[in-house]
């Protein structure tokens, strides 16, 4: 299964609508078909989707609603998603709609999901439903024009969601049966939560050669569960093996750098083998710019991604932007009276002007601190000082 777009309505703290298109907005020139993946026709996706705005701009909140949509595609309970905190201020009378577009064995879906917060709960916790949901498709010989690929009008109504249906949880997508009448994999590796906790998240017998990578003074690290408990064995050239019984005690011999290499290095294999999703937070964190390049640069590769893995991160650093040759892989976040985001190629047409400059210069609008503010704490640390 491919992710072709996302549309979510009412989303708490969102200023309209949130849209993530994957596919290709811009033309696909001869030149850009090696580093995009073909889905179908003329239909192409970005491998890499970046959301880059300045701090508090929601970035962080925007992962956590694509996440959500995701995992809902996956199979998983809303309620049991780490990313339904989206919803937690949600009224009891209002409704998120979420429009799924994606593409699955020579047909195009599109899945309406209605969710609203359960109006009783025996706890008295928090908890969500899907009171309504319908599924269309549409064989892909139908689609003439980019267009075209989102129009649903005169395809026929595939499920809808059936409220005396025992058989079917209420907070789990329709989407289950037809996943598993197709043997459809989504896979879905997220990062979110490790954002601040920078501990290993990945067991087995790391490669060498993304040993040598991050740290050339390790000779192996392997990690394994034994009686449930976890077994790492550590060694640096010329040196005692090392035996560790909590991944937290890595930090004591590893790089924070290190660690976070290994986890994200390792997730992005099992995306590549599945031609999944990746999802960051913060990519820049603990890493410096050439390690971030070098897996933007993996995605982006066909022989190393070629089942079409996409990565999806959010930065602040106006560098990274740079590692884009297009600009559809860009989204803009800002937060004016709610979070917004908007695709780069809305605003900036041309792929060839360097996009860290045009970013930094506050071309874009909202990208940079604003002057007022710059010059109140410039005035409250000359204060402080004399």
């Amino acid at each position: 299964m491919k992710l072709l777009k996302l549309i979510m309505k009412g989303l708490p703290h969102f200023n309209g609508i949130l849209e993530i298109e994957f596919t290709a907005r811009q033309r696909v020139a001869d030149a850009d078909k090696e580093k995009l993946y073909n889905v179908f026709s003329n239909i192409y996706l970005n491998k890499t989707i970046s959301f880059i705005g300045i701090n508090a701009s929601g970035k962080t909140t925007v992962l956590k609603a694509v996440s959500f949509a995701m995992k809902m595609l996956a199979n998983e309970s809303i309620n049991n998603s780490k990313s339904k905190e989206i919803l937690n201020d949600l009224d009891e009378n209002q409704k998120v709609i979420i429009e799924s577009y994606f593409y699955n064995s020579s047909f195009v879906y599109k899945l309406e999901t209605v969710i609203e917060k359960s109006a009783n709960t025996v706890d008295n916790s928090v908890k969500f439903i899907i009171p309504d949901e319908k599924l269309w498709s549409k064989e892909c010989d139908r689609v003439k024009t980019k267009k075209g690929l989102y129009d649903f009008r005169d395809s026929d109504l595939k499920i809808r969601r059936d409220r005396n249906e025992q058989y079917l949880l209420d907070d789990v997508s329709i989407i289950v049966a037809e996943n598993k009448k197709n043997s459809a994999q989504f896979f879905v590796r997220d990062m979110l939560e490790w954002t601040d906790r920078n501990i290993l998240n990945v067991l087995g017998d790391f490669p060498k050669q993304l040993l040598t990578f991050l740290d050339p003074s390790i000779e192996y690290l392997k990690c394994t569960v034994v009686d449930k408990k976890v077994d790492i064995r550590l060694k640096f050239f010329s040196k005692e093996e090392i035996i560790i019984n909590n991944q937290s005690e890595l930090r004591n011999y590893l790089s924070s750098g290190t660690i976070k290499g290994l986890s994200v290095f390792m997730s992005a294999v099992f995306a590549f083998l599945a031609g999944g999703y990746l999802i960051i937070d913060e990519i820049e964190n603990h890493f410096n710019r050439e390690i971030v390049a070098t897996l933007i640069q993996f995605f982006v590769n066909s022989n190393v991604n070629n089942h079409g893995a996409t990565l999806i991160f959010s930065t602040h650093y106006s560098e990274l932007l740079d590692e884009f040759d297009r600009n559809d892989g860009i989204y803009i976040v800002r937060n004016r009276e709610g979070i917004m985001t908007e695709n780069l190629s809305n605003i900036l047409k041309r792929n060839d002007m360097k996009k860290s400059e045009v970013y930094d210069s506050d071309f874009l609008g909202g990208t940079v601190p604003s002057y007022k503010s710059y010059m109140e704490l410039k005035r409250v640390l000359v204060g402080n000082v004399e």
